[in-house]
């Protein structure tokens, strides 16, 4: 095959690419890529194809033979209900699930848009995985819940009916919905607290702890995160756009605390103060860093909530702030009457 071929990559549901053989083999190397990453090459593969099953990367995965191809993720065991989704719209997105009889999706709370008249729900304890069966072990998951600031009771979704059917679930505040297939981040992510938007049913939604002092006090997320554990699809939202990097081993990252939306549990988190006290003090930027080091895949997000949160706290009139760029006859008249 020559290098002049252009290969695509399938990464938590989003396409990257093109790239050449090269890429594809150093991707492999650094472990931001594996042998059950999906691949499409033009003219070579018939559709998208895990890298096992290509007989062009067979000696980088250890084996000069051509491998066997690699069940698809229908024929492929899961715990979790494997569903189908489209994500709708650019700045203001939702994403609409659709489910095959007998299939479910767990949901938080408030965040249903729309279903089908199919489609049943149900007020549960906890996720409704299987790590949660019995009284006691909804209610421990249910309390966990807790302890990241949602509520103690989720909803799921059930598909009743025949053929198919579909619901959608949008996010509270503009922003992103990001889909993860967990078995792509080795079966757990770590996210920040309220970033959980829904996910196929039998995924497993915990607390994860923090054990970095100073990334639990300073990190703009605390002590407590969301765990995300299993094999199915995760949906994730998140404000303004996102941005997906893969770190390789060793490498380091500086991020705003608030920007981390995601991250796969092989990242090593810290937080260190910014250099310079003009830099600290009228920088803007707070006083400390998060830094990421790989390997492994994060997800960080360009407008966190309490951020846009705070410009409209700063502008509310009630709050001492002033309408700015209107500057019309009629603004200038309002804001006189109104005290402005």
């Amino acid at each position: 095959m020559s290098d002049a071929k252009m290969w695509y990559l399938a990464i938590a549901g989003q396409s990257q690419g093109p790239l050449g053989r090269e890429d594809i083999i150093n991707r492999l190397h650094n472990g931001s890529a594996n042998k059950n990453t999906m691949v499409y090459c033009e003219g070579v593969t018939e559709n998208w194809t895990p890298i096992s099953s290509v007989s062009q990367f067979a000696e980088e995965l250890g084996n000069s033979e051509f491998l066997p191809p690699v069940p698809n993720r229908k024929e492929a065991p899961s715990n979790a209900d494997e569903v189908d989704f489209c994500v709708y719209g650019d700045d203001l997105q939702f994403v609409e699930i659709e489910l095959d009889p007998g299939e479910s999706v767990v949901a938080e709370a408030g965040a249903m848009m729309y279903m089908d008249s199919a489609i049943e729900m149900e007020t549960i304890f906890g996720d409704g995985s299987q790590k949660q069966t019995g009284f006691w072990g909804k209610l421990a998951g249910a309390g966990k819940r807790l302890l990241t600031g949602e509520s103690l009771f989720m909803t799921v979704f059930s598909h009743k009916g025949q053929g198919k059917a579909k619901a959608a679930f949008g996010g509270p505040f503009p922003g992103k919905v990001i889909a993860i297939d967990l078995r792509e981040v080795n079966g757990k992510l770590i996210c920040q607290k309220d970033s959980f938007l829904c996910g196929a049913k039998g995924v497993s939604i915990g607390i994860e702890l923090q054990k970095k002092i100073g990334f639990g006090f300073f990190g703009g997320e605390g002590f407590i995160m969301q765990k995300l554990e299993g094999d199915g699809l995760v949906f994730c939202h998140a404000g303004g756009s996102i941005y997906t990097r893969e770190l390789s081993p060793g490498e380091v990252i500086k991020v705003d605390t608030g920007c981390i939306v995601a991250y796969q549990s092989e990242v090593q988190c810290d937080i260190e103060m910014v250099k310079g006290i003009k830099n600290a003090i009228f920088g803007g930027e707070g006083l400390f860093l998060a830094t990421m080091r790989g390997p492994g895949r994060i997800w960080l997000q360009s407008l966190p909530f309490s951020r846009l949160a705070g410009r409209i706290f700063a502008a509310a009139p009630q709050t001492g702030g002033q309408r700015k760029g209107e500057g019309s006859v009629l603004g200038g008249v309002f804001d006189a009457l109104g005290g402005d």
